[in-house]
């Protein structure tokens, strides 16, 4: 009997000692939740690095799976938009405000620019991120942004036919109605610069030597803005007005240019022209603004600095195509009007 009860004992005590065997198959592979907001990270496209997510980086999602990462194809845009972004975004000093029709968004295969814009005169002609050379002129359609990316758009062969006019064809950007060009410096072998064909946005854009003209507004009706930027080196005109409407210009620089903005004196079709420019400069050349007074046409000019040079002249324009005649020179508070306009800055 003590033999049997200490074998029972013996038996008991092993199986103490004895493990339990769990099935922990749901321990060992946490689910990891793969929804839009949670378990997720970003992961940047800034040359490999991989970061949070930030303002003014493309981002592609890339969502968790048990321990390993699966990233999800980028959607394709719908037209190539040539450069990226790539650290050309403009952030000048000085103030900033919100910049009149753009919602900083992109349709051309791009990101950032096209809509916000921090303000502030800059007098620093910038330094290309690269190049790009093109056989035609580019299109931006109706609506779009286009971000160059702060790299140097030209026209390869040059377009560039001294003070003889061009046409669109010559150009290096068309822009189509409420079309938006962003981050872009133009080179010296166009001869057109851009063409908007409707109201326009162009924001910091830049030209290191302007050919024929750097900008013609050819919109019907509406207002374009040139938010930023400038142009130097220009033997007659930077900013050419042939259509109709009112162009806004802030924050723009201008050396070594014949003339910033000039209504047209002789174009066909006639109009009043309206001009408004803020925070601008003019660093040598003959005058900041030309109008066609008899026209209706009017000039602002507001908190500038012309350097050397006529804040604005007042012309007869026509409609027969023979050069128009000059009425007057300076701000005489009707078709010009110049207020906290400084010659020295």
């Amino acid at each position: 009997m003590q033999f049997r009860n200490m074998l029972v004992l013996a038996l008991a005590a092993s199986v103490i000692a004895s493990p339990t065997k769990r099935d922990d198959k749901d321990d060992g592979d946490k689910k990891q939740k793969t929804d839009k907001n949670e378990g997720s990270y970003y992961k940047v496209e800034d040359g490999g690095k991989t970061a949070h997510k930030s303002a003014g980086a493309k981002v592609t999602k890339t969502a968790k799976h048990h321990g390993s990462s699966k990233t999800s194809a980028p959607h394709a845009p719908a037209k190539s938009g040539g450069a990226g972004v790539g650290g050309g975004s403009y952030v000048p000093p000085g103030g900033s405000y919100n910049l009149p029709g753009g919602d900083g968004g992109s349709t051309n295969g791009t990101t950032g620019g096209g809509g916000s814009y921090s303000g502030g005169l800059q007098t620093t002609f910038p330094t290309p991120k690269g190049s790009q050379n093109l056989a035609a002129v580019k299109t931006i359609g109706p609506g779009e942004k286009f971000d160059g990316g702060m790299q140097l758009w030209d026209r390869s062969p040059s377009t560039c036919k001294g003070q003889s006019e061009g046409g669109n064809k010559d150009a290096v950007f068309i822009l189509q109605e409420g079309a938006t060009l962003s981050n872009v410096v133009i080179g010296p072998n166009n001869g057109e610069g851009i063409h908007c064909l409707g109201s326009c946005t162009l924001n910091n854009v830049w030209f290191q030597k302007v050919c024929e003209d750097a900008i013609t507004f050819k919109q019907t009706s509406g207002t374009s803005f040139v938010n930023g930027g400038g142009a130097q080196d220009a033997e007659d005109k930077v900013l050419q007005h042939n259509g109709g409407g009112t162009v806004h210009v802030k924050d723009f620089y201008c050396k070594n240019c014949s003339k910033m903005y000039r209504s047209c004196g002789n174009c066909k079709t006639q109009t009043a022209r309206k001009s408004i420019f803020e925070n601008c400069k003019l660093d040598g050349g003959k005058v900041l603004a030309g109008v066609n007074g008899n026209n209706g046409d009017t000039a602002e000019i507001k908190n500038s600095c012309v350097v050397g040079a006529e804040v604005c002249e007042n012309f007869e324009g026509n409609s027969s195509g023979k050069e128009p005649s000059l009425v007057g020179k300076g701000p005489d508070g009707k078709s010009c009007v110049a207020t906290g306009v400084k010659s020295s800055c």
